[in-house]
């Protein structure tokens, strides 16, 4: 009987693809995963709403089955398509989030802070702690001004966290690098 309710809890979660989320059905399952891990976020009704880039990650881990609003299931290819209209800078900031996840970190949506991501130190939950860093994603390809990178570092240093660029490479690789202000 046990080995019954382990399989039937295994079961993945339905959720519904809106034009800037991903909101999951109202179940035991999703509170679970919002507990354990802290992805999403829940919201007035008490359903999980996830981000896009949560949304994708949680696709890819076979955590959830994510439908449009006809009902019908979407694919990988067809989240990807459409959350890269909703946000154009999707994918470099899905690299990012990807890899920071897979290194056992939790990483939120830092927007209050005029950053990409917020990124807690491993085994540190929102709420618990605050965050370590505030990140920014940026393609290789692409450039940042000095006045840029200067706002940047200003808005980490004013909310007592450290600044890290994650810079995304063609193929998706991260490499990062963390900037903090020195007095001479």
């Amino acid at each position: 009987m046990p080995e019954k309710k382990a399989s039937a809890r295994k079961k993945k979660i339905k959720a519904v693809f809106t034009k800037e989320r991903v909101i999951a059905e109202k179940s035991d399952d999703a509170l679970e995963l919002y507990n354990q891990s802290r992805f999403g976020c829940i919201n007035d009704d008490g359903k999980i709403q996830f981000s896009l880039l949560e949304g994708l990650y949680l696709m890819e881990k076979g955590k959830i089955l994510v439908y449009d609003y006809r009902k019908k299931r979407v694919s990988s290819e067809e989240f990807v398509k459409k959350s890269k209209k909703a946000e154009p800078n999707f994918w470099v900031r899905y690299c990012v989030f990807k890899d920071i996840r897979e290194r056992g970190y939790i990483i939120k949506t830092a927007l209050k802070f005029g950053a990409d991501f917020r990124v807690y130190d491993r085994g540190v939950k929102p709420g618990d702690d605050h965050a370590r860093w505030v990140v920014y994603p940026v393609h290789e390809g692409s450039t940042l001004t000095w006045y840029d990178f200067a706002a940047k570092n200003r808005v980490a240093h004013s909310t007592k966290k450290r600044l890290m660029i994650g810079i995304v490479d063609d193929e998706g690789d991260v490499t990062y690098y963390e900037i903090k202000w020195i007095r001479p």
